[in-house]
């Protein structure tokens, strides 16, 4: 495994530009050939956008497997980006969220979505007033694959959390304005977790819901990133802090509120979301559903 970390290591210190044409090729060989989850990836984009006819879903569905072999080589890079690199390519806005914060005496959570490039927002912990900046991650089932990625999560000053102990941590941390969690928030969660789901994309859909207790039982603040591709290799990521209909949050209002942001979002740039993943495989076993409150 050490041979292989370093040929990773080497490649990513490749210039992205080099790195782009190794993208080209992967699109190629997936798109022509391979046709990597093709039928998921038409599925979902069909279940999701109804109205849109067959040639703009083929014309997203293509864009979409463009931006995926963008993702694969920009992930490569994380091993060994730089951190002047990494601001210089992922552009911040409304930075003055986390000052708000810091003096209101609140911590963090910042909720994203998977839309590209969701891994370059690492170098935020760079540049926020917090002192603590967590990305929030999930195990994987390969050794070499998950301490690759806790590495990479882990640039720049972060400390990085495993999903599970997530939320026993912020309880068990003071708050205090000191400290930002950093979940991809729209993670289908496993079969027999499927507790709560909601309507999204115009599809019944389980959602994770641990930072949604989070929001009724302490007085944090919570942030949505808003990832928008500007150009190959360039990236903004817009923060909107979100509020409560009243006094404080109610049950399942930050998960709502959350995807009706990132649907917003994928209407924007529909091509820019991770479509391979089978989302609503396990539509089946939600348990409550938000819609039949309706």
């Amino acid at each position: 495994m050490s041979f292989l970390i370093k040929i990773l290591y080497f490649i990513s210190k490749l210039p992205l530009r080099v790195l782009y044409i190794f993208s080209d090729v992967i699109f190629f060989l997936n798109y022509y050939l391979v046709g990597y989850r093709k039928k998921v990836i038409t599925q979902n984009l069909r279940n999701s956008f109804p109205e849109k006819s067959e040639e703009e879903i083929r014309m997203i569905r293509k864009k979409f497997y463009l931006n995926f072999s963008d993702y694969l080589v920009e992930t490569i890079k994380s091993f060994s980006i730089s951190e002047t690199e990494s601001r210089v390519r992922m552009q911040h806005i409304n930075q003055e969220l986390f000052h708000e914060a810091k003096a209101e005496g609140k911590n963090i959570i910042l909720l994203a979505g998977h839309v590209f490039n969701w891994e370059w927002i690492n170098a935020l912990a760079r540049i926020i007033p917090q002192k603590h900046c967590h990305p929030v991650y999930r195990k994987v089932n390969s050794d070499f694959w998950e301490n690759q990625m806790k590495n990479v999560r882990n640039k720049f000053g972060n400390e990085a959390l495993e999903a599970n102990e997530v939320i026993m941590n912020i309880f068990r941390s003071k708050n205090d304005g000191e400290s930002a969690y950093m979940f991809v928030a729209d993670q289908t969660p496993h079969v027999a977790h499927v507790n709560y789901g909601l309507e999204f994309l115009n599809q019944r859909t389980p959602a994770f819901i641990g930072y949604d207790k989070l929001a009724t039982r302490m007085d944090l603040v919570f942030i949505y990133c808003e990832m928008k591709k500007v150009k190959r290799g360039y990236y903004q990521v817009n923060y909107h802090r979100i509020y409560p209909d009243g006094e404080k949050f109610v049950e399942h209002e930050v998960v709502n509120k959350f995807h009706k942001l990132l649907e917003n979002t994928l209407h924007k740039s529909p091509d820019n979301y991770l479509w391979s993943h089978r989302k609503w495989k396990y539509q089946s076993s939600i348990k409550t559903f938000d819609g039949d409150k309706k």
